[in-house]
């Protein structure tokens, strides 16, 4: 599957559950931190299982979290890459640090 076909599955799954729903965020924002410690954890401990599977869960708590705000993932990505796209700076230990 591509990425696009996997975010349509990703909100039908969360739709199926009524999860997209505004009321929900702060919920769901719980979730995407609770995904990214898991995550965090697994990075700590070099299981490359685990990221993988972190890096998947967040996403998909995002894809839900961005749904129940009424935006599209790719809306999300596009501002942001706008915002860094042009950012000028240097990286020191493995961190960009913008000019």
């Amino acid at each position: 599957m591509n990425i696009d076909d996997l975010i349509k599955e990703v909100i039908a799954w969360a739709n199926n559950r009524n999860l997209v729903q505004e009321s929900n965020t702060n919920k769901q924002m719980l979730k995407v931190m609770e995904e990214i410690g898991e995550l965090a954890s697994s990075v700590a401990k070099k299981d490359q299982p685990g990221i993988i599977d972190g890096i998947g869960d967040s996403f998909v708590t995002l894809i839900i979290l961005s749904a129940q705000f009424g935006y599209s993932p790719g809306q999300c990505l596009e501002a942001a890459y706008n915002q860094i796209k042009n950012r000028t700076g240097r990286t020191e230990n493995g961190i960009f640090i913008k000019d």
